[in-house]
């Protein structure tokens, strides 16, 4: 974590330094030219070429002169002229393929080494070299030298003799084999018989080694050991299309496809999201939350599925920002296992390296027998009053709430189980404030956030308490985006913060309609009827699975029909009717409130109405001026210019 990805960035440096190199090397000189006038060209030739350790080492001779301008007399060495060590990376080795007497042009960036006690100076960093022939002798030496292959005579130097352990190794051979003893623990993989004894064996605890040291192709033969920190459902994109067999459309949990996901942290602080196998139900995730949040893991078998930034995933580094900073010290790259430093002043993640398994391979071990890790920072619970005074923008909250309406966003051609959902809510926090905030919090609920069957059949059966983990808190709003968990119990492990929980017992009040009152809202009404709007009294059917207003013929049976959502006749289609009814209410005097009412729902302005609508002998007259109790309704829009308000009448759950 304090390295801050520095494998990352020598990769990438390395990567444009060789694209720098290939398009320097298209670009380079020809044979015939003469690079005399550019500044900085270390023109050598080359007397000797060895290899040790991978790098060419070419024992060459320093030349002031182009070698087009090279005569035959100086073929000969001088000994008077500098003699240099040339050092070459394999890569420009191979490319130029040099053998004695060649002459090279180094362009600069080269860097000239003088190492003490040592004969010759080092010539480094030789990306940018070409080798120039002399042009009278070019053809004869391509004879010479093009049918054979010139053997390099290679050094090989061993580790031992290096490091000198050449003693230690002597004193290790002389020993009696009974009082030899293994490192550590064998573990022996049936399917692969010639992997090393100890391949599995070792258990690191640095995400960052991992990826440094096993690569983006990911690691089969170690393990890292991590904590986990949160388990949530991610939307699988590429596998949301419901496949039809008859009539009936095959969708997976509620029309989306989700993966199980893991948000791992290690003993340096290190964040990473596991990406493991699809859900068969969404219903799992309650269950995966209660076993595996705060336990210590073992990954194996994974592979980088990407490096992101805090630019590129805000809603997972807003996350990663609610565990930080960590509660316990963490280990310091480098340095014992022993050693732990401070966490207050820590700067957060700026990257997270997102890793799913390998092909066919799922290597996730979670020691559920295990006590939860002292690294593990369950959600912190907080009443909705202290929520709506946070100052800060996109910052993650948890939160118990009691439902009291639920509607789908309006969207053309979006299926119903991709649609975002507003939920009304409230808390024993927000009920017991007289005034300044709003007795009911709307909570959007996008299509990314996973829900649950159990979730969905529970919000369209009745108010329910519902516990949002880990939402998001900004611009005044709170929204369940992805890695948002809703569950309809609370995990043990949730921290109250002081925060006041309790179920509400009374009657649940809402804030009526006054001069404050925004759209997508819900409020209480009252006033006095003033007009009927009879141009809009109308009715249709709908569909009674699903709502769908819009209805067909039934192709097999004209007298039915037949709903395009669900593909199935409707037999029992619900009749709604729709009336707008104006009111004049003391908190908006100075507004136009509209109100629209629906037959399917029998509220309290609706039996004011209904005989309007079937009985001729009622005239409107007879209803005006009739006073409106409570209503509870929905705000749909509110605007200055006309000075209007559009309410829908709603009940509550």
């Amino acid at each position: 974590l304090c390295r801050g990805g520095l494998a990352e960035r020598l990769c990438r440096l390395q990567n444009r330094e060789r694209s720098a190199i290939s398009f320097w090397r298209h670009q380079c000189i020809s044979d015939d030219k003469t690079p005399s006038d550019k500044s900085g060209v270390l023109i050598v030739k080359i007397l000797e070429i060895f290899e040790e350790c991978t790098i060419q080492v070419a024992i060459c001779q320093q030349l002031e002169q182009s070698p087009v301008t090279l005569s035959p007399e100086d073929a000969v060495i001088n000994a008077q002229k500098p003699i240099l060590k040339v050092l070459f990376a394999r890569e420009t080795a191979a490319h130029l393929k040099s053998r004695p007497q060649d002459v090279i042009h180094i362009y600069p960036p080269w860097q000239k080494l003088l190492l003490r006690n040592a004969d010759a100076p080092v010539i480094m960093n030789t990306y940018f070299s070409q080798k120039v022939l002399l042009s009278e002798h070019s053809e004869a030496r391509e004879k010479t030298y093009g049918l054979t292959k010139m053997l390099i005579r290679k050094n090989i130097i061993s580790l031992a003799q290096t490091f000198r352990l050449d003693d230690l190794d002597d004193k290790l051979h002389q020993e009696p084999s009974d009082n030899q003893v293994p490192c550590a623990p064998q573990i022996h993989n049936n399917s692969d018989s010639k992997q090393h004894p100890l391949a599995l064996s070792a258990v690191n605890d640095s995400l960052l080694d991992m990826v440094e040291s096993q690569g983006a192709v990911g690691w089969r033969e170690v393990q890292v050991q991590v904590v986990i920190q949160r388990v949530y459902c991610l939307p699988a994109r590429e596998g949301c299309r419901s496949h039809t067999q008859g009539n009936k459309p095959l969708l997976s949990n509620g029309g989306m496809f989700c993966r199980l996901c893991l948000l791992v942290q290690d003993a340096y602080g290190m964040f990473s999201e596991v990406q493991l196998q699809p859900l068969s139900s969404t219903d799992d995730i309650e269950q995966y939350c209660r076993r595996w949040e705060g336990k210590s893991c073992c990954l194996a078998g994974m592979k980088i599925l990407q490096r992101t930034t805090r630019g590129r995933a805000l809603g997972l580094f807003s996350l990663i920002d609610s565990l930080w900073p960590p509660v316990v010290p963490l280990k310091v790259p480098g340095q014992s296992q022993d050693s732990e430093m401070m966490t207050t002043n820590l700067p957060p993640p700026s990257f997270c390296y997102i890793l799913t398994v390998q092909s066919g391979e799922i290597h996730v071990e979670v020691d559920e027998e295990e006590q939860i890790s002292n690294l593990y920072q369950p959600p912190a619970v907080h009443g909705l009053k202290e929520i709506l005074r946070i100052d800060a923008c996109n910052e993650r909250c948890s939160f118990w709430a009691q439902v009291l309406y639920r509607r789908l966003q309006t969207k053309h051609n979006v299926p119903i189980d991709q649609r975002d959902i507003l939920l009304f809510v409230t808390d024993s926090t927000l009920q017991n404030v007289v005034h300044g905030i709003p007795k009911v919090v709307a909570v959007s609920v996008t299509a990314s956030c996973v829900l649950s069957m159990e979730i969905r059949e529970a919000l369209g059966a009745g108010s329910q308490l519902v516990f949002f983990k880990d939402a998001l808190w900004g611009n005044g709003r709170i929204i369940c985006v992805e890695r948002t968990v809703l569950l309809l119990q609370k995990p043990l492990l949730c921290l109250a913060a002081g925060a006041d929980l309790s179920k509400l017992t009374g009657p649940v009040r809402l804030d009526e309609l006054d001069s404050t009152t925004q759209a997508n809202s819900i409020c209480a009404l009252r006033g006095t009827v003033v007009g009927v709007n009879e141009s809009t009294a109308f009715s249709w059917p709908t569909c009674d699975r699903c709502g769908n207003g819009k209805l067909e013929l039934c192709p097999q049976d004209r007298e039915l029909l037949y709903c395009n959502q669900c593909s199935e006749a409707v037999t029992t289609p619900v009749l709604k009717m729709q009336l707008e009814v104006f009111l004049s209410c003391p908190s908006r005097s100075q507004s136009t409130v509209k109100v629209k009412v629906w037959h399917e729902i029998n509220l309290a302005l609706f039996v004011l109405l209904t005989m309007l609508l079937f009985l001729q002998t009622y005239e409107v007259q007879s209803v005006l001026g009739k006073e409106v109790g409570l209503l509870n309704c929905y705000v749909h829009s509110v605007t200055s210019h006309p000075n209007c308000v559009a309410l829908e009448e709603i009940v509550l759950l």
